[in-house]
């Protein structure tokens, strides 16, 4: 790894690092939220997945979330969006909701997006043992949280991984599978056949897991992609039928923004730290 940024925030340190990915074929930043307490013992995590067009710095600046994770005594881990390098294929066409910054935590199989998109098995398995085996974590007590795309990854990450505490949302992608964000990545990384596009559709997954942990979603009613794109209604539907308590909550006159982010950022960190703290 190499230490790429370092600053003092809420007696503790915010840091970022770039490191060679074996998964991801390709050079890849990441930032890390170091509360104090991390100066004297080890402390649980939560991974941050972001949105369309993001890095890993966007929810670090903008979501305000340092203050609250000191506050807890949590570290914060956010990955990029997809992998990146000139030799790393995007969207032909340029567009902004495929390809670069636009990974959707899946583990492509198609060519020529095979080679480098493994966003899947990068933040679920890759990054996790590169933070542990370098920082104060405890990879016992980890949780994960995103927002939009991120949302998205954050609920299927959870929903096939048992070992997550917990899992929240901003405004997530609920079933991309019936989306056309979702729609476009699923065909270019997976291919036509729909019957493989179903273990990363939380909307599918919720009613043929086994397991459940608690889960928080905000959603804002003023969201431009509330109806086309991130369709709720389909998650909680789904939900209902398989039983699997969900604490949804529709925030009046709230958009997509980090704005939105921001106001509830701390609910979302008070959140996890109910269940990241039980065994510290």
């Amino acid at each position: 790894m190499e230490k790429v940024g370092g600053s003092e925030s809420f007696e503790g340190e915010q840091l970022r690092y770039r490191h060679d990915s074996k998964v991801l074929q390709c050079s890849m930043h990441f930032s890390i939220f170091l509360p104090p307490e991390a100066a004297t013992h080890i402390v649980p995590v939560l991974y941050w997945l972001s949105g369309l067009t993001c890095t890993d710095e966007n929810f670090m600046i903008k979501a305000g979330a340092q203050k609250f994770a000191a506050e807890y005594g949590i570290a914060i881990v956010c990955p990029d969006t997809s992998p990146r390098g000139e030799n790393v294929a995007d969207d032909p066409d340029g567009d902004w909701d495929f390809g670069l910054g636009a990974g959707f935590y899946v583990n492509a199989t198609e060519l020529p997006y095979a080679q480098h998109y493994q966003m899947y098995d990068y933040v679920v398995n890759e990054l996790p043992a590169l933070v542990l085996a370098n920082f104060p974590v405890d990879g016992d007590a980890v949780s994960i949280a995103g927002h939009s795309m991120g949302g998205h990854g954050a609920l299927t990450i959870a929903f096939r991984n048992p070992h997550y505490r917990s899992v929240s949302a901003f405004a997530p992608i609920a079933s991309p599978m019936n989306c056309t964000w979702g729609q476009k990545a699923f065909r270019n990384y997976l291919g036509e056949d729909q019957s493989n596009w179903e273990i990363y559709d939380s909307t599918a997954l919720i009613a043929e897991i086994d397991h459940q942990i608690p889960m928080l979603i905000d959603q804002g009613d003023n969201d431009e992609f509330l109806i086309e794109q991130l369709k709720p209604e389909l998650l909680l539907t789904a939900a209902k039928a398989a039983n699997y308590p969900v604490d949804f909550r529709f925030h009046p006159g709230y958009d997509h923004s980090y704005f939105f982010i921001a106001s509830f950022i701390e609910e979302h960190i008070r959140f996890h730290a109910r269940y990241l703290n039980k065994a510290m």
